[in-house]
């Protein structure tokens, strides 16, 4: 596994120890394409990352360019992974969370973990697959207030996961597949990423 673009395009990522299913890291090509479909969104941004696994997503986000990534998930080991694989990017201004998301109702604390409280711009979800959490860590994000008025909300699911046109003032705006992974792009408004 490694980080396909920008300042530490290239470098190996620490993954999960085999027979670890816990942690499902998002492929490299997945990673590839996604970034690709991002682009510019990626400058400047504030990231939040949940279910963050092994920061592979966060981490790429920082790579080509992301203000701050936040990094979410309940385990003690994402967060060692996490914090092994930040030594990848120079200077990483990041920071972990360890967070059941499953049992959290409002994601509004996390804010205090972002540097002046700034609103995210791109959230990346990749709970384990057709566990039924994709649409409800979905509302919760819509509800917590956490998000900039552009805000992109990413979902990675199972591509046999049917996850709906809207979630409070949610809209997917675009759905995509590879191979077994599918990304939903949910934002305020219809407009094109």
């Amino acid at each position: 596994m490694r980080i396909t673009g920008g300042k530490a395009r290239g470098r190996t990522l620490a993954a999960p120890k085999s027979g670890k299913a816990i942690i499902r890291p998002t492929c490299d090509r997945v990673r590839e394409a996604l970034f690709n479909i991002l682009g510019d969104r990626i400058a400047g941004s504030m990231v939040l990352d949940l279910f963050a696994g092994t920061g592979a997503i966060g981490i790429e986000a920082l790579s080509r360019g992301a203000a701050f990534a936040l990094f979410v998930d309940q385990t003690i080991e994402a967060g060692r992974l996490i914090e092994t694989n930040l030594r990848c990017c120079p200077q990483p201004v990041a920071a972990f969370v360890r967070l059941d998301l499953a049992a959290t109702a409002n994601l509004q604390p996390l804010l205090a973990r972002v540097p002046q409280s700034t609103p995210f711009d791109l959230v990346f979800m990749d709970p384990p697959y057709q566990k039924n959490l994709a649409e409800q860590v979905l509302g919760v994000v819509e509800r917590s207030g956490i998000l900039a008025a552009q805000a992109l909300v990413v979902v990675e699911e199972h591509r046999r996961v049917a996850l709906p046109p809207a979630v409070g003032g949610l809209i997917l705006l675009d759905q995509r597949r590879y191979g077994e992974t599918g990304l939903w792009f949910y934002g305020h408004q219809p407009a094109p990423i």
